[in-house]
């Protein structure tokens, strides 16, 4: 894979830019949700989900990753806020071309794009720690360029670190579950998400393991255009599980397998 300077590891100043960040967007959030329920009779929970989306969306890393897990639970929040929480999976709002400009000369250097035939400007898909575009290589493959936002590793620590203050407040209120191990697990595979050079390994490592099986393909990376924070594979087409909620039995039983 290709090196290049680390510059983002983390850092304190990272930090701290990451605690006023998510203070400033959860509290006025919060605010707007409280306001309106003070002065808005009944509340409008659709409102409040989106509120709380958008301020999620804005803000990346692992506090969104949580509420988008949060939203997966029956019951653990108001269904209108669990609906706008899901649209954050497939459709959180992206990075702007400057900022791809930027993220992409940093990781492979000036002339970037002159590695690619075509690499498209507007994100096929944005998540919560990346996003990822459409583009084609000189031999003709069509490709899938993931590039990890700015700064994650600070944030991820710095979102990690009030994830165990909420936890910590929930354990004194609930003493009979211990979610220490809880945290632990969702710090780990946190952090380990942040390393795309890992991610490339372990598609060579699970190609090999279903190399057999023709209902399972694996994307297969581009070392050259790659590096600890930008992970070109090629492409597959695919369409989330939950499309297929009506699908017939028969589909549904083969998702299942």
């Amino acid at each position: 894979m290709t090196s290049s300077q680390d510059d983002e590891k983390n850092r304190l100043t990272g930090r701290v830019s990451r605690y006023a960040r998510v203070g400033t967007g959860i509290g006025s959030a919060a605010a707007r949700i409280a306001g309106a329920r003070l002065f808005g009779g009944d509340p409008d929970l659709r409102r409040e989900g989106e509120l709380l989306a958008a301020a999620l969306g804005q803000l990346k890393g692992p506090l969104m990753k949580v509420a988008q897990l949060l939203a997966t639970i029956p019951d653990a929040i108001p269904p209108e806020w669990a609906a706008e929480l899901m649209r954050l999976q497939a459709d959180a709002p992206a990075m702007g071309w400057a900022f791809v400009k930027r993220r992409m000369t940093a990781e492979l250097g000036l002339g970037w794009e002159r590695r690619f035939a075509a690499f498209e400007h507007q994100p096929a898909h944005a998540a919560s720690l990346g996003q990822v575009h459409r583009a084609t290589g000189h031999d003709g493959a069509r490709l899938a360029v993931k590039l990890q936002y700015p700064d994650m590793e600070s944030a991820v620590e710095a979102d990690l670190k009030q994830l165990g203050v909420i936890f910590a407040l929930h354990a004194r209120m609930r003493p009979a579950i211990d979610t220490t191990e809880i945290r632990q697990e969702i710090a780990a595979r946190i952090r380990e998400e942040l390393d795309y050079a890992r991610e490339a390994r372990h598609m060579g490592l699970y190609a090999g393991i279903f190399a057999d099986d023709p209902d399972i393909r694996v994307p297969v990376p581009v070392p050259a255009l790659s590096t600890r924070r930008l992970l070109t594979m090629n492409w597959l087409e695919g369409r989330p599980i939950l499309s297929h909620r009506e699908a017939g039995q028969d589909t549904r039983n083969r998702l299942a397998t």
